[in-house]
């Protein structure tokens, strides 16, 4: 009697990344997805709706001038269908059609949002529902008197919303190359509400709902919280200040004092998977995009909008290191030690991560005759799905952007996902004889 084929969960969520991203590419071929009536290039669409669905930002036309308002429309729901995960989107669709949870469908959202048990996903999914309705709407509204003001009531309306979705999910698609193609938020760089809100935004929906969830429940009451939920805050709170500090002190000195403090701050988060600027990457030093790179490689934090090879990972690798510096047996956080398999992961992710954004730099230096720190800056923006650039990408060949559109589906899909979803379940084998190796 043949066995019944049943998907893995890590099956199921690359497949549902896969059906969005090909559903959206469809889309995007519509005549009147663009302005000019003319179905775009189905390469086109697909590298724009991986762009979307995975978060990133990265684009091959200017959103504002090549879509039209049905492509932008459907660029903004892949984007906050990406942001959420096809998983909760699809548990919220079936709580909403009034059917029942099975099993498999919880378990494959607690593999979807890095969830720490089965029980309560349901009402973890309503609470993501609520709090991304509500963090995004709010943006929107603290946004729209700006964008009123520069566009019209019409406009401006869309152009907060779309900008609020965009920032809240860490995609960095932005509508401002209506001013002037592929500009960013340039245009704004020293408007304190955009600042402000579009950061407010990157960093609430890149620390996490389960995070959130944790502030939710115990408030101030910091001793409570998940050691996770610690880690997270504290690595990225790290990874924002530091950064902002190195980028006032080395960059931007033609700014004002108050242009410097906003375009420090804003340059730092958003090199954290968000992909919008406020200024001019090409005019950064070499040490400056270099520190860019490594904000993006590291990304958000599990259970969130953003991609990357996230928070957690980096703090265990770095407290690894240090735990062997220090001559001690375990990974510690908080007084609590890191089982053994996690320290096994985080290193294998980051080794992963890595190697792809070194292997994809290299290889499109090679085919487009670019210099290799433009190309790392570009696999290293994919890999991380934030969606900065240096302006190469537009320019790139079929072969380079494929590259670039499996970097993005990777980093926001999950190494580890994509690695469970095409080996076989684990399997029980005996230990072998060891043996010393001299490292280091």
């Amino acid at each position: 009697m043949k066995q019944k084929f049943r998907l893995t969960n890590s099956q199921i969520i690359i497949l549902g990344f896969a059906a969005a991203i090909l559903l959206g590419s469809l889309l995007l071929c519509l005549p009147f997805a663009t302005r000019s009536g003319e179905p775009a290039p189905f390469p086109d669409a697909l590298f724009t709706a991986t762009s979307a669905v995975c978060v990133t930002g990265l684009i091959v036309h200017d959103t504002a001038t090549y879509w039209s308002t049905f492509g932008q429309a459907v660029i903004l729901l892949m984007i906050q269908i990406g942001g959420m995960g096809i998983v909760t989107v699809s548990i919220a669709v079936t709580v909403l059609s009034g059917k029942k949870i099975g099993l498999k469908q919880r378990s494959t959202m607690q593999d979807a949002i890095s969830a720490h048990q089965v029980g309560g996903v349901v009402s973890l999914t309503g609470f993501i529902l609520k709090m991304t309705a509500v963090f995004e709407l709010g943006g929107a509204v603290i946004m729209a008197p700006v964008f009123i003001r520069e566009f019209g009531w019409g406009r401006g309306i869309w152009y907060a919303v779309f900008h609020s979705v965009s920032a809240f999910c860490n995609a960095g698609f932005d509508l401002m190359g209506i001013n002037s193609p592929y500009s960013s938020l340039t245009g704004f760089a020293r408007s304190p509400v955009i600042n402000i809100a579009v950061m407010s935004l990157i960093i609430i929906g890149g620390i996490g709902f389960l995070t959130w969830q944790d502030i939710g429940r115990n408030k101030w009451r910091i001793k409570r919280y998940r050691m996770q939920s610690k880690v997270i805050l504290v690595t990225s709170g790290i990874l924002i200040l530091l950064p902002a500090l190195l980028y006032f002190f080395l960059e931007f000195n033609n700014l004002p004092i108050g242009g410097r403090i906003l375009a420090s701050l804003f340059q730092s988060v958003t090199a954290r998977t968000a992909g919008f600027n406020t200024v001019d990457l090409n005019l950064m030093s070499e040490a400056g995009l270099m520190l860019m790179i490594g904000l993006m490689l590291v990304g958000g934090s599990p259970g969130s909008t953003a991609g990357g090879l996230k928070t957690t990972t980096l703090a265990v690798g770095v407290s690894t290191a240090v735990s062997v510096f220090r001559n001690r047996e375990h990974t510690n956080f908080f007084g609590r030690s890191i089982a053994e398999e996690t320290v096994r992961q985080a290193a294998s992710i980051m080794t992963m991560y890595v190697g792809l954004f070194a292997a994809g730099g290299c290889i499109i230096s090679r085919l487009e005759g670019l210099p290799l720190r433009v190309c790392l800056f570009e696999t290293a923006s994919a890999i991380g799905t934030v969606g900065l650039t240096l302006g190469i990408t537009p320019t790139l060949g079929h072969i380079s952007r494929m590259i670039l559109i499996l970097l993005m589906y990777f980093g926001r899909v999950g190494g580890l996902t994509l690695i469970f979803a095409a080996l076989s379940p684990k399997q029980t084998q005996s230990k072998l004889p060891p043996e010393e190796l001299t490292v280091g």
